[in-house]
């Protein structure tokens, strides 16, 4: 075979050229997933404590839910992150090479609802998630206004409302973060110096404002079974969640008859404003709200980072 074109140099070199015009060709043309896997898969265990330190969290949250990791098949090792400042605790499992992203997550899933009944009662109200993503980043992008008229306050719920939830559509897209997330949130500043005269303790105040700010389902009147000369059927509406925060400031905290009345507004000053302020973040200068977007587990870096700025691209106006 050597000997036919050893003695025919143009018939190889003709040959030699369409080789190389071809590979020139499919190099702009194959995906870059035709290469094989090289990072093993990864899934993520994400739960909330709020005011929880950084060793209550690694206590009474990640232990118990670690406890029930061992032992998954193809899992490699996992490891978790405590964060004090924002009562969040993340696991991170790593599962083999070459090992199903779809069936990890459901055994880790499963793994995890053992463990629920075991975390503290304020964990599972705020529940947990457990995605299938990169524990590194594609990307970080950063939104700020140009003119500074609008604050970070506003400009936090504004991705959080408007952003996050498109760029999770993005194939690919294993999961998105507002680091600063101000959320709006009632805040009640206490006084400790009128609430030590008045005896009124922190717990008083949160147990007062758990009670009389919830959703009731008050019924009907006249509902069945009723008397035969009973025509009509009402439906009662109660006020629901407080709204604002003067009706924050008037929820009660002790009565003791029409001029013995202590309100929460007495003892503390209530505003609306962002859930935490742990956290700042500046690009040239400015403030902004910094957006972290994950990879999820064996999608394409290069096409998901495309898409996700042209997605950012659309959301612009």
């Amino acid at each position: 075979m050597s000997k036919f074109f050893i003695l025919r140099p143009i018939f190889a070199s003709v040959i030699s050229i369409i080789v190389v015009l071809a590979g020139l060709v499919s190099l702009n043309v194959l995906p870059i997933a035709q290469y094989p896997e090289i990072a093993p898969p990864t899934v993520t265990i994400t739960a909330v404590f709020p005011g929880a330190s950084a060793e209550t969290l690694s206590k009474t949250v990640a232990a118990p839910i670690e406890e029930q990791l061992s032992g998954i098949e193809n899992l490699l090792y996992f490891s978790s992150t405590s964060n004090s400042a924002s009562g969040q605790v993340a696991i991170t499992a790593t599962f083999q090479v070459g090992s199903n992203g779809d069936k990890a997550q459901l055994d880790v899933n499963n793994r995890v609802q053992t463990a629920i009944p075991r975390l503290p009662q304020e964990v599972q109200r705020q529940g947990l998630t457990v995605q299938k993503r990169s524990s590194n980043f594609l990307l970080v992008a950063a939104m700020y206004s140009k003119d500074g008229k609008v604050d970070t306050l506003r400009l936090s719920n504004f991705v959080t409302i408007n952003m996050i939830d498109e760029i999770k559509r993005v194939p690919g897209v294993g999961d998105v973060i507002n680091f600063l997330a101000r959320d709006y949130s009632m805040r009640v500043w206490l006084n400790p110096a009128k609430m030590a005269q008045l005896g009124v303790t922190p717990t008083d105040v949160r147990d007062a404002i758990q009670a009389q700010n919830q959703q009731y389902a008050a019924g009907r009147i006249g509902a069945e079974p009723a008397s035969k000369d009973q025509e009509l059927v009402y439906t009662v509406t109660t006020k629901g969640r407080l709204v604002d925060a003067a009706e924050f400031g008037n929820i009660v905290l002790r009565s003791n008859g029409p001029n013995g009345t202590l309100r929460i507004h007495d003892v503390a000053r209530v505003e609306l404003g962002a859930q935490s302020y742990d956290v700042s973040s500046f690009l040239n200068d400015k403030p902004n709200i910094p957006i972290g977007v994950f990879l999820q587990s064996g999608a394409n870096a290069l096409e998901v980072e495309r898409a996700v700025k042209a997605r950012f691209e659309a959301l612009k106006p």
